[in-house]
């Protein structure tokens, strides 16, 4: 059973994506950077992360996302506050916590947020894969979401089978009466080796057509680098979420600037 909602009392954002490596840390990220240069105290958790590495002479699991949005918000914490529940193996959590015989410490998650959210002016959470990627074996990704009561980021791709996809989540979220906040459609690092796709040119009307959801931002296909971790995200992708007013779609009170 999950404990009593943590007592959250600033605005956030839950995000998520149709699957894994859709780019929910990348757009996490340059949320995070575009509050920040906007003067907001940005807080960032990653409450599950699978495939961590130990790090230090202590052994520390480490995930990389952790490492990326703390980086980018600015945030100087304690990985085991960013990312409070964290496995070695990369596994869905559920199956990583049953090899490892380490269920999901909730109450303590539900600690780390209250902690982040009391010395922040906004919190961003980032989900692990897609909404129904299981945490135990009772709850999953939609689960969490649900308990947080945020907004919900959807962050799709922009290539063929993404209309199905999308459609699947927001339906998943809206059914649980999680409030959608919008997409973003990410067309991916660059790749000449690739067939041309045409449902590139016509997925963003029908993305927002389908879903009644705004389309916030469309990130352009940009050559790599693309590291958060390292402090590597492309000009472009940074500009195309810079433009959009993050504070108010996460609930501050609306002042000037774009991130505001």
């Amino acid at each position: 059973m999950l404990p009593p909602r943590p007592r959250l009392a600033k605005p956030g954002l839950f995000v998520t994506a149709t699957d894994t490596g859709v780019g929910k840390t990348v757009v996490t990220c340059a949320i995070a950077w575009t509050l920040r240069q906007a003067g907001k105290k940005v807080g960032v958790c990653k409450p599950f992360g699978s495939g961590c590495r130990s790090t230090g002479p202590q052994g520390t699991l480490l995930h990389p996302d952790a490492v990326a949005l703390a980086r980018w918000a600015g945030y100087d914490q304690p990985p085991e506050l960013v990312n409070p529940i964290r496995y070695a193996a990369p596994l869905a959590p559920a199956v990583a916590a049953e090899q490892d015989r380490r269920p999901p410490d909730y109450t303590a998650l539900a600690q780390s947020l209250e902690a982040i959210a009391a010395a922040s002016d906004v919190l961003l959470l980032e989900g692990i894969g897609g909404l129904l990627v299981p945490l135990d074996s009772q709850h999953t990704v939609l689960d969490l979401a649900t308990w947080l009561g945020y907004p919900v980021l959807v962050v799709t791709r922009a290539a063929l089978g993404t209309l199905n996809h999308t459609a699947m989540t927001v339906t998943l979220l809206r059914r649980r009466a999680c409030r959608v906040a919008g997409l973003v459609v990410n067309a991916g690092p660059a790749a000449p080796q690739a067939q041309p796709d045409p449902s590139t040119a016509t997925n963003p009307t029908w993305l927002q057509r389908m879903n009644r959801a705004p389309l916030l931002a469309h990130l352009p296909r940009c050559e790599p680098p693309v590291d958060p971790e390292h402090g590597s995200i492309p000009q472009p992708i940074l500009d195309a979420i810079g433009r959009v007013h993050w504070g108010e779609i996460c609930g501050l009170p609306a002042t000037a600037g774009s991130g505001a």
